[in-house]
């Protein structure tokens, strides 16, 4: 019985290592192909803002989260529920602007980042821009406008890694007249 358990256990070890390595080709790739760190940054987001696009759905199937009725609610499931369920990992929620829309996620132990060191000429990548853009796609896809970007990176010296939220606006729906 302590095999099968321990095989779960290893299994998810190895498919998370298994992702970490993949997304760091990934990201060696877009620096091979791209001039510079900027354009690499600007394409990491738009990849994980793709992505968070198609996400939302999975993530609401699996979760059976309802609707969030403010922002403060959005970010405990993001925080603990969405970056549990496919990260493995559950950031604090920290810094609450004065009017509630804005917040930190600060991420402990960044799975993405395992194994990996920045070499001296990348030093304005943001490694894991396509965390920002996974949350800005998912949530523009329930309605919520948002920025997101990184203000501390493990990777760069920092404690820890830190992602900033900011709520810009609901976005209404533009259904045809007569229809709800």
């Amino acid at each position: 019985m302590s095999r099968q358990a321990n095989r779960g256990t290893e299994s998810k070890k190895m498919s998370s290592e298994l992702f970490t390595l993949t997304y760091g080709a990934l990201v060696t790739q877009l620096c091979r192909d791209y001039e510079n760190d900027e354009d690499v940054n600007k394409q990491l987001d738009k990849m994980g803002y793709n992505i968070g696009v198609r996400l939302i759905e999975d993530f609401l199937a699996r979760s059976n989260v309802g609707r969030c009725h403010d922002f403060r609610e959005t970010a405990d499931v993001i925080a603990k529920v969405a970056f549990k369920m496919y990260l493995g990992i559950t950031p604090s929620i920290t810094n609450w602007s004065p009017a509630g829309d804005e917040f930190s996620l600060i991420l402990e132990n960044n799975p993405l980042v395992d194994f990996v060191e920045l070499p001296d000429n990348h030093s304005s990548l943001i490694y894991s821009n396509l965390l920002c853009g996974v949350l800005r796609g998912a949530l523009e896809m329930v309605q919520m406008a948002v920025e997101a970007k990184f203000v501390q990176d493990t990777l760069k010296g920092d404690g820890v890694t830190e992602i900033r939220m900011r709520f810009i606006r609901r976005i209404e729906d533009n259904l045809p007249a007569g229809e709800e």
